[in-house]
């Protein structure tokens, strides 16, 4: 058994065991959601993810994953180089280019530009369970009462909602109107199937009357599910921390790449460039690293978010999720590690 695998094992077992004692026992194994083989045209998975958008490559130094899922990502990269302009069939020169330089110099200065860029086993970490910070009172709470407000995107924070919906909380899928969710046109079959059973809502946050309605849809919710960094929400003049002192038994979940708080809590990350973060590779003979699976970071963080967020329920809130993308990925690898060890 893998790395990947054995860490979804481990939360899929904690979800079925903490909703069981909750009232509604949920086996995600019979979930959709859990691969997004059905939905993309993905590959084999070796330097390349499977869907083609991250690479890793060798530095002067080290191995670096670099992911341009995103066009404003690409039309980064001569910046990111230093080149007056790059050939549409970019990577031939962005794998000669890298090799010249040191892993810290380049993730450096793709940090400034905000690039989705790891080295590769940069992160490590031991425990599967994501680290909780308690920021409020806690309060009873009951599941088939439970009122959660999903304010993420792509796959981890929406598959974390997808399996509270499936526990029998009532979940609502809150957009911006300027930013929708990515994935309805990224793979808008996926997308389907983790909101399927949640409640869609659209707000314009860039109004005075979007955000406080923001607002009130957090203050009405039991759990808040959010994908973006912690500037973001200042931005939009909302402190989670002063929010979760206002609303008792509130469970804020952050999925983000680094870490909700800390020196890399500004750094942008997905699924694929966050697993090689990690360590969560396959490394060969040759010293060579290779991806393991699609995005692994996505479903690993969402199910270990959704074991939390259920413990938390049972335990009265008041408290933040911190669930990092590449955290959760290292403690799958390091865990794996030390099973075969013992």
């Amino acid at each position: 058994m893998n790395a990947l695998t054995a860490a979804i094992d481990y939360h899929a077992a904690q979800i079925a065991h903490r909703s069981a004692l909750l009232g509604r026992r949920v086996d995600v194994a019979q979930m959709p959601v859990l691969s997004r083989e059905p939905y993309l045209d993905l590959r084999k998975p070796g330097l390349w993810s499977p869907n083609r958008s991250c690479r890793m490559l060798p530095t002067a130094d080290a191995w670096i994953a670099l992911n341009l899922a995103r066009e404003e990502d690409r039309a980064l990269m001569p910046a990111w180089l230093q080149l007056e302009e790059i050939a549409a069939d970019h990577w031939p020169t962005i794998a000669r280019r890298v090799r010249e330089r040191t892993g810290a110099q380049l993730i450096g200065e793709g940090r400034v530009l905000g690039l989705p860029l790891a080295r590769v086993g940069e992160v490590s970490a031991t425990s599967l369970d994501p680290r909780l910070h308690a920021i409020g009172a806690r309060r009873e709470l009951q599941l088939e009462r439970l009122r959660v407000l999903d304010l993420s995107s792509l796959w981890a924070g929406p598959l974390c909602g997808a399996v509270l919906a499936e526990c029998g909380a009532e979940v609502t899928k809150l957009e911006s109107v300027q930013r929708p969710d990515a994935s309805r046109v990224g793979s808008p079959e996926l997308y389907r199937q983790l909101n399927r059973k949640k409640q869609p809502v659209t707000l314009d946050f860039s109004t005075v009357a979007g955000r406080l309605q923001l607002r009130e849809q957090i203050m009405n919710a039991h759990v808040v599910i959010t994908s973006a960094r912690r500037r973001a929400f200042e931005q939009l003049e909302l402190d989670p921390f002063a929010l979760c002192t206002a609303r008792p038994g509130l469970i804020w979940v952050a999925i983000t790449g680094y870490g909700w708080q800390g020196v890399n809590s500004d750094r942008v990350a997905f699924g694929d460039d966050a697993a090689a973060a990690g360590n969560l590779v396959h490394w060969t003979q040759a010293g060579t690293p290779r991806f393991v699976g699609d995005a692994a970071a996505d479903p690993l963080t969402g199910l270990a978010a959704a074991a939390a967020v259920l413990s938390a329920v049972t335990q009265g809130g008041g408290v933040l999720i911190d669930a990092a993308l590449a955290v959760c990925a290292a403690a799958a690898q390091s865990h794996a590690a030390h099973s075969i060890a013992a």
